[in-house]
C-alpha cells in the first residue's frame, strides 16, 4: 500500500486518471475523481462517521483538496446509491459550486434532494436508470442494476478513448431479492466480452467465505421474534435500509401490531421510499409515535435509528433513559444491522444499557435479524470470472478487505502486477490497457464539527483526547524579568487531575528555582520563561504521577 508521497507526472492526453479521495482503507466517505481531456467526473461523495478517538466530531468528509481549484472542470457528480457513506458529503461539495449536475437513480436523487433541502441548496439533478447511456463531456457512462441493501443501486461503466472502467459501487448477488431486482450479470458479462480495462470493486465482505445470505431469510426470523415478544418491540436499523423496514412492516402486520417510525432521518427516508413505491406499506399500519404511546404494549413496534451506538440516535437515548420511550422489563430490542468496524464498543455499551433496563436484545450474533448488503468471497469470484477485467483496484474496505479482494482477483487469473492496492490519494493512470499508480497525494481527514468544516485538525483532536483522559493544569506566575524571581505565584489550578490542589506544593519551589536559573543564564523572554515552567511541571507530573495532562503556563512580567 503506497504511503510515501510523490507527485504524479503531467497527465498525458491519451490517459485516464483515477484518484480515490476517500473510501480506500476505510469503510466510509467514498469518493473517486476521474480525469480525462481536462474534465473531471466524480463518482459518489460520502461521509465517514467518527470513532471514539475523534471527540466532538460530527462527520468526516473526503479531502476535496485535489479538486478544490478545479470545480469548474467537474462535469457531474454521479451517485451509485443513497447511503450516507456515498451521498453525505454532496452538500459540502455543492457549497463550493452549487450548479454541479447530480446524476443518479430515482430513489438516490430523492434522498439527496431531501438532504440538500435541509442545507438550503437547490441542486441540478438528472435521473438515470439501468441500461441508460449518458455522455458527459469526454465520459460515456452506462448504468448497470446492482442489488444492495437499499433499492435502486447502480454500478457505472465509464468509457473514454483511454479505456473502460467499471465502478461497482456497493453490491451483492442476492438471487431472490425482495424487490426482484438482481445484479445484472448479463450486462456485466456483455461488458466482459467488450473488454473492461479496470474494475474498482466493493471489498467490504471480501474476507467472508461463501455467499451472503438471502435477504428473504430474515423475514421469518423477524416475524418469529415479534410473535414471541411480550411487550413493545423496538427495531433499530439504518435510516435508509428500505428492505429492512419493509420486512419489519410485514412482520408487524402479520402479528397484528402497528409501527411507529422514530428518528427524523428514518421518517424522512421512508416517506420518500413509500411515495416512490419502493416501500409497500400495508393499509393503516403506520401510526404517529404519540398515538403509539396510547396503544397496549403488545400492539406496537417502534422502528428507530441508532443501530451503530451513535450517542445522539434514538436507541442510545433510550438506553440512557433520555428518550420519551422508557425501555423496561419485557421489552424486546432488535438490532437489525451489521457492526461497522470501529463502532463495536459503542454498540455493546448500548446493548448492555438496554439489558440492564430489563429488555431482551436480539442482534446478528444471536439470530439472523440482518444480512449484509455486500458480496462475499464466493460472489466476488463469480463476478471476476464473468467480467475478466485486465486490471483490478479493490476499494470500499479496510486494508484487510482490500488485500482479501486482491487475492480473489489474482486467484481468478488477473496478473498480480495488474492488481493495485491503492490508498486514498493514490494517482492511478490507465493507458493502453495498463493501470499503474503514478503518484501519491497527501490526503487528510476533513472534520465537520458543529458549523465548522475543516477547521478542526488532528492536533485539536489530540488536545481533546488529552483533556478527556489526562486532565488540565494551568500555572500562573508573575516574574521579574531581570532576576527571574517569582513576584506573584506560582498559582496552580487543575481540572480532571487531582481532587486536592495541595499536591502541587511539592513542585512550586522547583518552578521558582528553574525561573531564577533561566534568568541567570540570560533568559528575558516571556515565552522562554513559559517553556521553562511547562518543562518543570511536565517532568514532575510524569515522574511523580505517571500522567501527561495538558499544561498551560501563563508567565507575565511584573
Amino acid at each position: 500500500m503506497p504511503h510515501d508521497l510523490f507527485d504524479p507526472p503531467a497527465l498525458d492526453p491519451s490517459t485516464l486518471r483515477i484518484i480515490p479521495l476517500g473510501g480506500v482503507g476505510e469503510i466510509g466517505r467514498n469518493m473517486t475523481a476521474y480525469e480525462f481531456g481536462g474534465k473531471l467526473l466524480i463518482i459518489d461523495a460520502g461521509v465517514l462517521f467518527p470513532e471514539e478517538t475523534q471527540p466532538g466530531v460530527d462527520l468526516i468528509l473526503p479531502d476535496f483538496g485535489p479538486i478544490r481549484d478545479r470545480l469548474d472542470d467537474v462535469v457531474a457528480v454521479v451517485l451509485t446509491h443513497g447511503h450516507e457513506d456515498h451521498i453525505g458529503a454532496v452538500p459540502y461539495l455543492l457549497r463550493m459550486r452549487q450548479d454541479i449536475p447530480i446524476i443518479g437513480s430515482t430513489l438516490t436523487l430523492a434522498l439527496i434532494e431531501a438532504k440538500l433541502k435541509e442545507h438550503r441548496i437547490q441542486p441540478y439533478t438528472h435521473t438515470v436508470k439501468e441500461g441508460q447511456v449518458e455522455q458527459l463531456g469526454p465520459f460515456a457512462l452506462e448504468f448497470i442494476a446492482v442489488n444492495h441493501s437499499i433499492p435502486d443501486a447502480l454500478a457505472i461503466v465509464v468509457s473514454t478513448p483511454a479505456g473502460t472502467v467499471l465502478h461497482t459501487g456497493d453490491f451483492k448477488m442476492d438471487q431472490l431479492p425482495l424487490d426482484d431486482r438482481i445484479t445484472d450479470l448479463r450486462a456485466v458479462a456483455r461488458w466482459g466480452e467488450k473488454g473492461v480495462d479496470l474494475v474498482l470493486s466493493d471489498s467490504t465482505n471480501a474476507d467472508v467465505p461463501g455467499f451472503t445470505a438471502l435477504e428473504r431469510d430474515i423475514g421469518p426470523v423477524l416475524e418469529n421474534v415479534i410473535a414471541r415478544a411480550r411487550r413493545r418491540v423496538i427495531v433499530a436499523s439504518f435510516s435508509s435500509h428500505v428492505h429492512r423496514v419493509q420486512q419489519v412492516l410485514d412482520a408487524a402486520h402479520a402479528n397484528g401490531r402497528k409501527v411507529a417510525l422514530m428518528g427524523r432521518s428514518m421518517v424522512r427516508n421512508m416517506t420518500i421510499a413509500a411515495d416512490l413505491g419502493f416501500l409497500k406499506v400495508p393499509e393503516g399500519i403506520l401510526i404517529d409515535h404519540k398515538k403509539a404511546a396510547t396503544l397496549p404494549d403488545d400492539q406496537i413496534v417502534y422502528m428507530s435509528t441508532g443501530s451503530q451506538g451513535e450517542p445522539m440516535a434514538v436507541l442510545a437515548r433510550m438506553a440512557n433513559l433520555e428518550h420519551q420511550i422508557e425501555i423496561g422489563e419485557g421489552d424486546t430490542v432488535i438490532l437489525a444491522s451489521s457492526l461497522i468496524p470501529g463502532n463495536e464498543n459503542a454498540v455493546y455499551r448500548v446493548i448492555n444499557g438496554l439489558m440492564k433496563l430489563g429488555a431482551k436484545v436480539v442482534h446478528k450474533g444471536t439470530a439472523r435479524v440482518h444480512v449484509s448488503g455486500h458480496a462475499s468471497a464466493g460472489e466476488l469470484l463469480y463476478f471476476y470470472n464473468v467480467l475478466r477485467p485486465k486490471n483490478v483496484m479493490p476499494v470500499h474496505g479496510e486494508q484487510r478487505h482490500l488485500v482479501a479482494n486482491a487475492e480473489l482477483a489474482i486467484a481468478t487469473g488477473v496478473p498480480e502486477q495488474n492488481v493495485l492496492l491503492a490508498d486514498n490519494g493514490s494517482v492511478v493512470d490507465l493507458r493502453d490497457g495498463v493501470a499503474r499508480v503514478v503518484g501519491q497525494l497527501d490526503i487528510g481527514f476533513v472534520y465537520v464539527d458543529g458549523s465548522t468544516v475543516g477547521a478542526i485538525t488532528d492536533a485539536d483532536l489530540k488536545d481533546r483526547r488529552i483533556l478527556a483522559e489526562e486532565g488540565f493544569i494551568s500555572i500562573f506566575v508573575a516574574v521579574d524579568a531581570q532576576t527571574g524571581r517569582a513576584v506573584v505565584g506560582p498559582e496552580i489550578h487543575a481540572r480532571g487531575f487531582a481532587p486536592d490542589e495541595a499536591v502541587f506544593d511539592e513542585v512550586k519551589p522547583q518552578i521558582v528555582a528553574a525561573l531564577a536559573e533561566a534568568a541567570a543564564n540570560g533568559t528575558r523572554d516571556q515565552h522562554a520563561f513559559s517553556q521553562v515552567v511547562r518543562r518543570v511541571v511536565g517532568r514532575w507530573v510524569n515522574t511523580q504521577h505517571r500522567r501527561r495532562p495538558m499544561i498551560v503556563p501563563v508567565v507575565i512580567e511584573a
